[in-house]
C-alpha cells in the first residue's frame, strides 16, 4: 500500500500540448464535413472571448471551450479519444515523462494525473504512462450525447488544490508527504498544498518563484542526467 501520492499536471508538464490541441482534432473529425465545419467555425467565432477568459478565469475558459462539444455522441467521442491519443498526445509526450512516473512509483508513490483536459483522453494517457489514478474534466451526457456542460467539480486553476486535498484525504495520505508537479504559475495553489512541490519546464513566473522557495526544477524534455530518483 502506498503512503503518499504524486500529483502531476499534464499539459505542458508531461506532454507538450494544451487544451486546444486535442479539441481541434475532436471538432475537425465530426461525422460529416458540414458538422466539422460548424464545430470549428463556432469555436473560432468565440476564440477572442475564450482568450480573454483564459487570462482572467481558467474555469470559465474550460466551460466555454467544452460547451462546443454539445451534440457530440458518446460513441463518437470514445473513438476520437483513441485517435487523439495516438496522433496528438503520444508524439508530444516528453521524453522523460514515463521515467519520472516510473521512478515515483518505485519510490512507493501513488501517481495521479490532474488536468483540465477531457477524461476520455486522460484515461488513455494514464494507462499509457502507468498512472494509478486521474482527475479530469467530464462532459455531462444526456441520451448518449454531450449537453455542452461540464460535470462538477470543474478541474481548473486554483480548484485543483481543493481536489488534491480531497483526493489525498480519500486515500488517507498526508499532504506533507505528497509531491506535486507543474509547469505553470497558475498551478501555484496546487503546488502549495503538497509537502514536496517541483516544477517541470516552468514558465518564467513559476521559475522565479521556484528559485525563491528552492523548489526543484526539472527538464524532462531532454535525456535524463544522473539518477532521477534523487529528484522525485
Amino acid at each position: 500500500m502506498t503512503e503518499s501520492s504524486a500529483y502531476f499536471d499534464v499539459d505542458g508538464t508531461l506532454v507538450g500540448t494544451n487544451l486546444l490541441h486535442p479539441t481541434v482534432m475532436y471538432f475537425a473529425n465530426q461525422s460529416s464535413p458540414l458538422q466539422s465545419l460548424m464545430k470549428v467555425g463556432g469555436a473560432l467565432l468565440q476564440a477572442p472571448a475564450m482568450a480573454l477568459a483564459e487570462q482572467r478565469d481558467r474555469r470559465l475558459f474550460n466551460e466555454m471551450l467544452f460547451s462546443h462539444y454539445k451534440g457530440m455522441s458518446e460513441d463518437r467521442i470514445a473513438v476520437l479519444a483513441q485517435e487523439v491519443h495516438e496522433s496528438v498526445v503520444v508524439p508530444r509526450i516528453f521524453r522523460g515523462a514515463k521515467e519520472l512516473v516510473d521512478q515515483c512509483k518505485k519510490a512507493g508513490k501513488r501517481v495521479v494525473l490532474i488536468t483540465g483536459s477531457l477524461d476520455w483522453t486522460v484515461r488513455i494517457l494514464a494507462d499509457h504512462l502507468g498512472a494509478d489514478h486521474f482527475i479530469a474534466n467530464r462532459l455531462e451526457m444526456k441520451d448518449g450525447k454531450a449537453t455542452g456542460k461540464l460535470l462538477r467539480p470543474v478541474v481548473a486553476g486554483p480548484e485543483k488544490s481543493g481536489l488534491i486535498v480531497a483526493d489525498a484525504q480519500s486515500v488517507g495520505h498526508d499532504l506533507a508527504d505528497c509531491s506535486g508537479y507543474s509547469d505553470s504559475y497558475s498551478d501555484v495553489p496546487m503546488l502549495s498544498v503538497v509537502g514536496h512541490p517541483a516544477c517541470i519546464n516552468p514558465d518564467k513566473r513559476l521559475a522565479r518563484l521556484a528559485r525563491a522557495y528552492d523548489w526543484p526544477i526539472l527538464d524532462i524534455d531532454r535525456p535524463a542526467r544522473g539518477n532521477m530518483e534523487k529528484r522525485i
